[in-house]
């Protein structure tokens, strides 16, 4: 599955989430955030080649149960998970490599 440029609708529910098999990426952002904007070119490029990978970009803010379970406090924030357990996570990653190593566990 190849890198996603728009948010889900509606917001995946914990236990979806929790049972999904294989790899996913989990992009927790906003799209209005500057932060976010600006890592979109770098996420797209690091997804290159990686089409096992699964991505999900989850819009986040006040209330929204998905980020909260997971902790988010920046954005952008990259959590891999796998076969429902999280392997690692990116907090406002600066360059490809950043997000490269991310996906390289």
């Amino acid at each position: 599955m190849p890198y996603v440029s728009a948010y889900a609708e509606p917001e995946p529910a914990r236990a979806e989430i929790d049972a999904l098999p294989g790899d996913t990426l989990l992009e927790f952002g906003a799209p209005w955030c500057p932060h976010c904007i600006g890592a979109q070119p770098l996420i797209a490029a690091a997804f290159g080649g990686r089409d096992g990978l699964r991505h999900l970009k989850i819009e986040d803010g006040p209330g929204r149960p998905l980020g909260r379970s997971f902790r988010i406090k920046l954005w952008p924030s990259l959590v891999l998970i796998r076969d429902g357990e999280e392997r690692g996570r990116a907090v406002r990653p600066q360059s490809r490599e950043d997000i490269e190593a991310l996906l390289r566990d």
